[in-house]
């Protein structure tokens, strides 16, 4: 192993020191040397660095031990800008937000069906158009994106959804906006999202099913997201779950994306309109063609009662598949997101069923399934904690 050179031993010790800032929300430069060994001169000018960045501030002072109170310290929240961007829908999202994870300003985009050039073209004036109102200095671009990642590269290997085959999507994005970049499969934005700002923060270990346009999992394993060999670890949507099922877009039969994603639910709501005149789908559409996830759940919650079983089978298989990660990686943390996330209880409770059917007992019983918290934005703010986590040391 080579010797840390002087300046990378500042660097690790600036980041510690910011980092143990962030966690501890207010905290004296006394206790930031008891937390990290490192000296108090050290602190002191590690914390004047800091505050000449504008990344720290004095807040308040302290409760006394008998002598002077101490000066607490803080991140300034909003000292810099993260932008997220979630390109996994029917709309690509974006958002500016500060270090906390709170929206300083949203932007949409339909897609369309837009797909390659067209898709980044979209993604161009997306950011073009958040960069445009940013008040602060940008850390970067994170993006979460459907398919296959190599986040190491930054290269979209396989997307089916936007046609992109080893795309180089992040040195075309560092190239035209001279940002950091850092991609991530949506699934796996979503599970740092949730790992960072969520119900289940700081949990060492979670997993994200994320159920909208397409399907697929993210993994926290003891505080890192796991990526797998070939940074495919959660890719269960294109798991054949149906023998002889309906074709998915991957090519192959019966996967479960063809059962559990916002395209299943709407396709078969399509078929409840046509064949339903008293449907419930009726009152929010004019036409089949009409019908999108967000009109399907609008007459889910009018009581249409062909709808209440579709969304009941829904999550008999995405039961399976949680039964299934649970036994995997007996990971006791399982949330659900995406669009799908939105049926609530009734998704849930077939979910925990199958969990109960097809796992172990102790397991099944041992592990939490609820919906994430961070609903439409759990995407956009992983992509912006994967720039806490790369750029600022803070996850």
């Amino acid at each position: 192993m080579k010797k840390a050179t002087q300046q990378q031993t500042k660097t690790h010790n600036s980041r510690l020191v910011l980092k143990t800032i962030y966690d501890q929300g207010q905290i004296s430069r006394a206790d930031i040397a008891r937390l990290t060994h490192l000296t108090r001169t050290t602190i002191s000018d590690l914390v004047a660095r800091l505050m000449a960045e504008g990344l720290v501030a004095e807040v308040c002072h302290g409760l006394s031990a008998g002598g002077k109170p101490p000066i607490l310290l803080g991140v300034v929240e909003d000292s810099c800008h993260l932008i997220g961007i979630d390109l996994a829908g029917s709309e690509f999202k974006g958002a500016i937000t500060d270090l906390r994870g709170r929206i300083i300003h949203r932007q949409s985009l339909p897609v369309n069906e837009r797909k390659g050039e067209a898709a980044l073209e979209l993604v161009y004036e997306l950011i073009n158009k958040l960069i445009a109102v940013a008040t602060k200095p940008l850390v970067g671009i994170g993006l979460g994106a459907p398919g296959l990642i190599n986040p190491e590269k930054g290269i979209v290997r396989t997307s089916v959804i936007l046609d992109w085959q080893n795309f180089p999507l992040r040195d075309l994005l560092k190239a035209r906006y001279n940002l950091p970049v850092y991609i991530a499969n949506d699934s796996q934005a979503a599970a740092v999202g949730e790992y960072t700002f969520g119900r289940c923060r700081k949990t060492s270990s979670l997993i994200v099913v994320k159920a909208g346009r397409g399907v697929g999992a993210g993994i926290v394993l003891n505080g890192q997201l796991y990526y797998g060999d070939g940074f495919g670890a959660g890719e269960i949507g294109h798991v054949t779950i149906v023998e002889g099922g309906e074709r998915c877009l991957c090519g192959h039969c019966g996967c479960l994306e063809t059962v559990i994603s916002s395209r299943a639910i709407v396709k078969q709501a399509k078929t409840i309109f046509q064949n339903d005149p008293h449907s419930a789908l009726r009152q929010f559409a004019a036409t089949p063609e009409a019908i999108n996830i967000e009109i399907a759940l609008q007459a889910f919650e009018a009581g249409d009662k062909a709808l209440l079983q579709v969304v009941k089978e829904v999550g008999h298989y995405l039961g399976m598949a949680v039964a299934n990660l649970a036994g995997a990686f007996n990971i006791q943390c399982i949330l659900i997101g995406g669009h799908v996330a939105s049926f609530g209880e009734t998704l849930l409770e077939p979910v925990r069923q199958e969990m109960r059917q097809r796992s172990l007992t102790t397991l099944a019983e041992e592990t939490y399934i609820e919906v994430t918290c961070l609903g439409d934005d759990i995407v956009i703010l992983g992509a912006a904690a994967l720039l806490l986590t790369h750029e600022l040391g803070l996850v």
